[in-house]
């Protein structure tokens, strides 16, 4: 099989290229614009292989999608690229909106145009998966049972928002056009390579550097969490064999509000790293204000991937969470220069002029990018 994984130089979408390309029979194309939490290091390990290949270049150039359609016969899409951080898009929900909606737009025309130039037993073989989050579903209180594939859609902020709009357009070509697609709504993601503004690898890396940890408001908003590998293996199951035109959730049904999982990361490191002055990493936690519409709860029920498809997650959260740990404390390399040069652990999300904000045209919010290159800048094939 050849897949196309846009954003494959990402935190879940590299996890899943490392997945694939461990099968010489498949080729794996990567199609990634590298903006600020894009890194080619994520994928350091598979780059020299013949059945990968790198693409850089944006979701929204039409005919450069077309092109690696047509030129790699490709017979699935994995849809991971988009913008991803809630606080970023309460800054720039242009920037978010554009690439994440407008994008999926672009994606979803060429696909279609090019299921429908394949023979018509490639045409029933064709797949174009999207890749979405459990934050379109909105809010849960501590009492509401998890969401379902039919939980009604009320996303909170502009990130969720443009998420759940990208979800509609694909049920919508579909519908009405017949491409034959899934869809995954998955919950927090942490694991190895994750650009350290999210809560996971920030709370790691600060510690590390004997810098405050914050904690948004008082700690007590709840997450479901899932290790990157485990989302990645249920997302080539449900690319290959889930049932077209349906969702499924996925998530590691290990609820956690967020000053316990910090509390436990600060254990861990404590037992793995302990601070010099004898104090616990425990005592590095600061409350800071919330995020505006931050929301309480969120929750997924994954009885339909785990009967129909066999899926399970096979970490728990406390060895996921200290497989983490260990491999940000033995992996600098990856790490350090992005915390020296590209993301120091600024907060974003609460200046009441963000929306009138310019991005500067590089989808990095003023964080330092790659320079531009041409579209079919071909780092390993």
């Amino acid at each position: 099989m050849n897949f196309l994984v846009t954003g494959g130089a990402g935190f879940i979408g590299s996890a899943l290229c490392r997945l694939l390309a461990r099968n010489s029979q498949d080729r794996v194309v990567v199609l990634d614009k590298l903006t600020y939490a894009g890194s080619m290091g994520s994928l350091r390990q598979i780059c020299s292989q013949p059945n990968f290949r790198f693409v850089r270049g944006d979701i929204r150039d039409r005919q450069l999608v077309s092109a690696l359609l047509a030129e790699e016969k490709i017979g699935i899409v994995i849809h991971l690229a988009a913008e991803t951080h809630v606080d970023r898009s309460i800054d720039s929900p242009a920037v978010v909106v554009d690439t994440n909606v407008v994008g999926t737009l672009v994606l979803l025309e060429a696909a279609l145009a090019y299921q429908r130039s394949l023979p018509h037993a490639e045409q029933l073989a064709f797949r174009f998966h999207h890749v979405s989050t459990d934050e379109v579903f909105g809010d849960l209180d501590a009492s509401d049972p998890c969401f379902t594939e039919q939980s009604p859609y009320a996303p909170s902020s502009p990130y969720s928002a443009s998420k759940a709009a990208a979800d509609h357009l694909v049920r919508a070509w579909h519908r009405t056009y017949g491409l034959p697609v899934v869809l995954t709504n998955c919950s927090n993601n942490h694991g190895p390579f994750q650009f350290p503004e999210k809560l996971i690898p920030l709370t790691i890396l600060n510690a590390l550097q004997g810098s405050a940890i914050p904690i948004y408001g008082t700690g007590r908003n709840v997450r479901d969490w899932l290790h990157v590998e485990d989302h990645a293996r249920a997302l080539a199951i449900v690319a290959k064999e889930g049932r077209l035109g349906t969702s499924y959730n996925i998530g590691g049904q290990a609820e956690c509000t967020n000053l316990d999982l910090v509390e436990m990361i600060c254990d861990i490191l404590d037992q793995k790293r302990p601070l010099p002055w004898g104090k616990s990493y425990r005592s590095l936690i600061t409350f800071v204000p919330d995020r505006p519409g931050h929301d309480r709860r969120y929750g997924l029920d994954t009885t339909k991937i785990r009967n129909e498809l066999g899926w399970a997650p096979r970490h728990s959260l406390r060895s996921g969470i200290e497989n983490t740990v260990d491999w940000y404390l033995h992996n600098d390399w990856w790490w350090e220069p992005i915390r020296a040069h590209r993301y120091q652990g600024t907060r974003l999300g609460l200046e009441n002029n963000s929306l009138h904000r310019k991005d500067d045209g590089r989808g990095s919010f003023g964080l330092s990018a790659l320079p531009a290159q041409k579209s079919f800048d071909q780092i390993s094939n």
